[in-house]
């Protein structure tokens, strides 16, 4: 009797086991489904919710300066400065350099620390740099750090806007010279203070007499241009000398060198009377500053730096710096010298206020455009993240009905798993029945 209960448990052990590896052959397959699904879903969540937005690195200069309002009216297309500057084809950027307003540290930057495929080569101990194009023996510069001063030293609007083209396609022939973009560019500084370092640097020793001054194909006379001092130069003048001198080249030289001369006969004072000549010269600078490609002002050297980035769409290494002690500040001037020296440069203190609205109201419209296109790219990501965020609505959707599928495969597993244990205890038992 024992034998036969024995032999009836070893049999329901069997069965057991039977049962539960057909249990495990028809429901581990929808399981390891669904998992996989569910861990997709969770993925693809995750992936939309890590995206950051980079810090801007131009948020500060918003601010400054605090109270600005415009008082000049300018177009959109005065204000969008974009120019689809072309380093691998022919075109060409000329950096027009006045004396005395940050334009060294600037052309620096130009060959030192943009962002280029083939970046100029600067030796030390050498002034100039090469400024090639990517896979050219050709320049995409025309400046003082890359070409030198090959069109006279500080050569003004009037001399570059004749010279240039002919300097960089002097070797081609006519037929073969390709047709180029010029794209002009220059940098203005506070009137007062550009005059005072002006007259620091004369101080000296430093002299100019190289500039050429050409003008309607010559250059100026003595007469026309008579020099402000009768030795090699003029170090140790006073500042009262310096600002005593009527035909000193400092006075109102913002104008002068961004005007175009040959509207006024040049340096020949007498084609027109001084107050005309004086209307002529502003309203010719102020247009072709305006015109330029960009200019950026001494005192704003971070929104500068912004502004050309944006418009030539190069990229500079390092941030610029704002330098506010310079020989200029360290001079300490009275009310009255203030005065004087801001009469002797009234077309450029007007010239100034032109340019200072115009950069500002350019970097307040730049501004302005780039955070539309911050917004408008949000709004694509809300719309893409929604978007995703349906998808996986309809994911968990389709995984509750796969999960009450597998739930349904599953019972029907255990009750085929029961029937089959049923029929085989039966058929045991029968078999063990008979053989007792």
């Amino acid at each position: 009797m024992e034998e036969r209960w024995h032999k009836v448990l070893v049999a329901l052990v069997m069965l057991l086991l039977f049962g539960g590896l057909v249990l495990q052959y028809v429901c581990p397959g929808s399981e390891c489904q669904l998992r996989q699904r569910l861990q997709a879903a969770r993925a693809l969540g995750g992936v939309s919710s890590s995206a950051r937005r980079q810090a801007d690195p131009y948020r500060v200069e918003d601010e400054s300066p605090p109270r600005f309002v415009p008082r000049l009216n300018f177009s959109a297309e005065d204000l969008l400065r974009r120019v689809d500057f072309n380093i691998k084809g022919d075109d060409l950027i000329v950096f027009l350099h006045i004396q005395k307003t940050g334009g060294t540290t600037f052309g620096r930057h130009l060959v030192r620390n943009i962002q280029l495929e083939q970046p100029c080569e600067c030796k030390a101990g050498q002034k100039k740099c090469t400024c090639h194009r990517p896979g050219k023996q050709e320049t995409w510069l025309f400046s003082r750090f890359s070409t030198g001063w090959s069109c006279g030293l500080h050569a003004d609007w009037t001399e570059l806007t004749n010279c240039v083209p002919a300097v960089v396609d002097s070797k081609k022939d006519a037929k073969l010279r390709p047709t180029r973009n010029f794209y002009y560019i220059t940098i203005l500084r506070d009137p007062v203070s550009r005059y005072l370092s002006e007259w620091r640097h004369v101080q000296r020793g430093a002299t100019w007499k190289a500039s050429l001054h050409v003008c309607d194909g010559r250059s100026p006379t003595s007469e026309e241009l008579p020099s402000c001092y009768s030795g090699d130069d003029w170090s140790g003048c006073s500042l009262q000398e310096f600002m005593d001198c009527s035909y000193n080249l400092a006075n109102n030289r913002q104008v002068r060198m961004l005007a175009d001369l040959s509207l006024v006969g040049c340096y020949n004072l007498s084609v027109m009377p001084e107050e005309q000549r004086n209307k002529v010269l502003l309203d010719s600078a102020k247009e072709n500053l305006k015109r330029m490609a960009f200019f950026g002002l001494t005192e704003f050297q971070r929104k500068t730096q912004y502004l050309f980035e944006k418009t030539f769409n190069m990229n500079f290494i390092s941030p610029f710096t704002q330098y506010n002690s310079t020989r200029a500040s360290s001079v300490d001037i009275d009310e009255e010298t203030q005065r004087r020296i801001e009469a002797l440069n009234f077309l450029d203190m007007e010239l100034y206020d032109y340019a200072k609205d115009l950069f500002l109201q350019r970097y307040q419209y730049m501004r302005q455009k780039e955070h539309q296109e911050a917004r408008r790219k949000r709004q694509e990501q809300r719309k893409k993240a929604k978007q995703s965020t349906d998808l996986e609505a309809r994911t968990e959707l389709q995984i509750a009905e796969e999960t009450n599928s597998a739930s349904l495969a599953v019972e029907e597993c255990k009750q085929f798993s029961c029937g089959l244990r049923r029929m085989l205890l039966q058929s045991m038992l029968y078999r063990m029945w008979v053989n007792l």
